[in-house]
């Protein structure tokens, strides 16, 4: 399916629609400012564009009150429910966001600047989600729309262990000229983790009747439009028993602008670029997050500033731009010792 193009400072109030409507591992990033006088403002996810429409998510931070608050509701047949209230550190006056609604299978997960929030639980179906409105005390930069993605025919030839799949794929990594050597086959550990929740219930395992899709390594996409502010990348999978080292690249058609690379036999997770056919200083600071024979769920969003890596739904690093011409940023890599069992971009 075809990514939805973004909307760029669109004018408030404003209503918009969500193309292909909401279901499981899509999630829609608002990138922009609270303004400084903010008295309050929200994000609705809702069921069409008329004024009495149902609202299944009305996301609402308030700055009128004795304190900061986060409201949480739904609206049907013209009724609220029930709010939920949540402190709002997160999302002060006068301060920039990116905010980030991840459908889950039960929820709507909440991410504030690369951090989970808070999970709201679906009170209407989100097949009937099909708009998003957006008006109050805020400037908007960009409502960004990420699908979760599947393999691709042309870069994912053939099926997870076919023995010309794996050749080819191999062939291709050694001629690719940042693509590090090919290590000692691996076992076979791409198998869906089931019923394992990550990150405070931010990624849940799939209905047992969806069929989990797997990946083949070395793994390669392409992100239409590029990788800009607003866009995330999400990356599920397991450390291989006997992991050396893997590695996670976005690349442009001469150079990679964010090269994030968890060696184990330096315990270092090593962060760099490579640009103008050399590689930059690295980033070794930080503590070695993965563990050999252990699943994860690795999640890269591109804020203003900088890249922020989430693992299991907690921030690990920043990693500030190098590269600034988004749009040329196309190419998602995965490469080395692990098992991949979802990739959303």
């Amino acid at each position: 399916m075809a990514c939805q193009q973004p909307f760029f400072n669109p004018r408030l109030p404003f209503t918009g629609v969500i193309q292909g409507g909401l279901y499981e591992g899509k999630t829609i990033t608002v990138t922009g400012r609270v303004m400084p006088g903010a008295q309050r403002f929200h994000v609705n996810l809702q069921c069409g564009s008329v004024g009495d429409a149902d609202i299944a998510l009305h996301f609402n931070p308030r700055y009128d009150g004795f304190t900061d608050v986060l409201v949480c509701n739904t609206k049907q047949h013209t009724n609220w429910g029930s709010e939920q209230r949540e402190s709002l550190a997160l999302l002060t006056r006068g301060s920039n966001f990116i905010l980030m609604f991840l459908v889950t299978r039960d929820s709507y997960s909440i991410i504030i600047n690369g951090s989970h929030f808070m999970d709201y639980l679906h009170r209407l179906p989100i097949s009937r989600v099909n708009t998003i409105s957006v008006d109050g005390g805020l400037e908007v930069q960009s409502i960004a729309f990420s699908n979760p993605a599947m393999t691709s025919p042309a870069l994912q030839p053939g099926y997870p262990g076919h023995p010309q799949s794996v050749k080819r794929n191999q062939n291709r990594s050694r001629q690719s000229k940042f693509a590090p050597k090919p290590s000692p086959p691996w076992p076979n550990n791409s198998q869906a983790v089931s019923a394992a929740v990550w990150g405070h219930g931010l990624f849940q395992a799939p209905p047992p009747y969806s069929p989990q899709p797997s990946f083949v390594v070395p793994y390669k996409n392409v992100m239409a439009g590029g990788f800009y502010p607003g866009r995330s990348i999400g990356i599920q999978g397991t450390v291989n028993f006997n992991a050396q080292k893997f590695s996670v690249n976005l690349r442009f058609n001469s150079g990679v602008a964010f090269h994030f690379n968890p060696r184990f036999n330096e315990n270092v997770v090593v962060r760099n670029s490579f640009l103008q056919e050399k590689w930059g200083p690295e980033e070794r600071t930080g503590n070695m997050p993965f563990f050999k024979g252990q699943p994860f769920m690795l999640t890269i969003i591109c804020d203003t500033q900088c890249y922020r890596v989430m693992l299991n739904g907690v921030q690990m690093f920043s990693y500030n731009h190098r590269h600034f011409l988004f749009q040329e940023i196309d190419i998602l890599e995965v490469d080395g010792d692990v098992s991949l069992s979802s990739v959303q971009v």
